[in-house]
């Protein structure tokens, strides 16, 4: 029995065997171009050259697209029947891309015309590219300088699959050539095709249209279409400012935290809060240094590992200078205002003679990089919302302290009474210490997040202290929910001011209506329950 049916297996394997090899050997010439295909490029007829573009674009070959770039590059070579094309100094058979000796002669020339061909059908080859990203990258090229040359490639484009928005950038590229078409009607369409998009370029397209269009219905659909297209800009305008404010804000809001609570429970007035943010900013320059050269495998991660690194370095700086200089002067603001001034200058010379006078080189890491596209006319920056998401964390976190520590408990306590406080057994001062540091080390967390956007050098701080104390002013002195509406208020106010008037205008008006309102309003927008800090 075990004889007969091997007797049997053997023709069935054999079988199996024989239809592999044979899929194995067609399977890579199925679409194979011969370079017979070649042959035409090489010759003096302009058609037949243009029709090899074409035969070549729509032959399947999954080298086509070398091929071509080959060809406009001047690294595609036909010596007698056999063609090849070379790559970083390797040649590379057309027919099936295996490798080749490297030609000896001259390469096909191609002239205008025919490396027009060729980009055009590069063009579309690069829209059903396997990775997403350079079928857009080739759609968007198209949609901002598609030609005449271009017509019939993006209409075979059009009419394979296409991702739903590289599909809009290809029908607004076909769009582009048709508002150039001698036919009205044409026209017509194409402007209301083009309405659809928010891209500055093709706005710029349709207005150059408008001075030359003589028809009248043609002009009434051109200016429809850039009515439209306004209205789009405008909004994306107003997104644009708020989404920048909130990112203002967050920067705002970290910078103003840590003040919010030394100034809530000491009433100290730290001109060096500033440079503390320095401080976080160039610890982070010191461990993506480290991470450079011992770690270069893992440099995306850097700003992760910096956090605890900048929260650290900048509290240990804030506990000596409230060890030192702040504790002596409780109760005497104009002198703990002149005496932290002093402070931040010390600081801010010592970063000069520890890293010089220049700005110091922070790169983002590859996951900060970039942005989110949401229009053509609006992108968010990928290091502008991981600000607005780490403030926010470091916002819940600064909460959890003060309402489910003890260390958060007596701040409280010594914020609202102080005197009574320190009768119920509060150590007054052991508490002013770490609420220093914890407020120093919230600035350092600060200078983390404005590394990855501004320049990192010894005057940074001197940016933001003044807004911080704004900030802090306005929202009521240690109430953290005040902080943060006046943070992300600012932030948005003072965008849109911007656009208006000017960055040094709208500084000025926010001062102004700040001094107003605390005229109004003295304890700001949230008032603290119980007795301000005593001396």
């Amino acid at each position: 029995m075990d004889i007969l049916l091997q007797s049997f297996a053997r023709p069935l394997i054999l079988l199996r065997l024989l239809t592999v090899w044979t899929l194995l050997a067609l399977g890579p010439s199925a679409n194979a171009l011969p370079s017979a295909a070649i042959v035409p490029l090489a010759g003096d007829d302009p058609d037949a050259r243009s029709r090899a573009v074409d035969t070549i674009a729509t032959s399947g070959d999954p080298n086509a697209a070398r091929i071509l770039a080959a060809l406009v590059d001047a690294r595609l070579y036909l010596q007698g029947e056999s063609a090849v094309f070379v790559e970083n100094d390797k040649a590379f058979r057309v027919e099936d891309g295996a490798a080749a000796p490297v030609p000896a002669g001259d390469a096909i020339i191609a002239n205008n015309r025919l490396r027009g061909d060729a980009d055009a059908a590069l063009s579309s080859l690069r829209l059903f590219d396997p990775v997403f990203e350079v079928r857009m990258a080739a759609a968007k090229d198209l949609a901002a300088s598609a030609d005449e040359a271009q017509r019939d490639a993006l209409t075979r484009a059009l009419a394979g699959k296409l991702d739903p928005k590289v599909r809009v950038l290809v029908e607004v590229a076909l769009a582009r050539i048709e508002l150039q078409s001698p036919e009205p009607a044409k026209r017509m369409v194409a402007a209301r095709m083009l309405s659809v998009s928010d891209d500055p370029q093709v706005k710029s397209v349709l207005a150059e249209r408008m001075r030359d269009e003589k028809d009248p219905d043609a002009r009434q659909a051109i200016g429809a279409a850039l009515a439209d297209i306004d209205r789009r800009v405008a909004r994306s305008e107003i997104v644009a400012r708020v989404l920048t404010g909130i990112s203002l804000g967050s920067v705002l809001l970290l910078a103003a935290l840590g003040l919010a609570i030394t100034y809530g429970v000491m009433g100290v007035i730290n001109m060096a809060h500033g440079e503390l943010l320095m401080v976080g900013a160039y610890a982070t320059y010191l461990t993506q240094d480290f991470f450079r050269h011992y770690l270069p495998d893992m440099q995306d991660l850097y700003v992760i590992a910096a956090i605890p690194v900048a929260f650290l370095a900048a509290a240990a700086v804030g506990l000596v200078i409230e060890r030192l200089v702040v504790r002596f002067l409780y109760g005497r603001p104009l002198e703990t205002l002149l005496a932290t001034f002093g402070v931040s200058l010390v600081l801010a010379q010592g970063a000069r003679s520890l890293f010089g006078a220049q700005n110091v080189e922070l790169s983002n890491p590859s996951w900060l990089s970039g942005g989110f596209e949401l229009s053509a006319a609006l992108v968010l920056p990928w290091n502008r919302i991981g600000i607005v998401v780490f403030s926010v964390a470091v916002l819940g976190m600064v909460a959890l302290v003060l309402v489910n520590t003890r260390l958060g408990l007596y701040v409280r306590a010594v914020t609202q009474n102080r005197r009574m406080a320190a009768c119920m057994g509060v150590p007054t001062g052991r508490t002013d210490a770490l609420a220093f540091a914890l407020g120093a080390g919230i600035a350092g967390l600060g200078g983390v997040a404005l590394s990855q956007f501004t320049n990192v050098g010894p005057d940074m701080g001197q940016a933001y202290i003044v807004d911080s104390f704004m900030v802090v002013v306005l929202g009521g002195v240690g109430q953290l929910a005040g902080c943060v509406v006046a943070a992300f208020g600012l932030g948005i106010v003072g965008k849109f001011l911007e656009g208006w008037t000017g960055a040094v205008i709208a500084k000025i008006l926010v001062l102004v209506f700040i001094i107003v309102f605390i005229q109004r309003r003295p304890q700001g927008l949230f008032a603290l329950k119980g007795r301000q800090v005593e001396a």
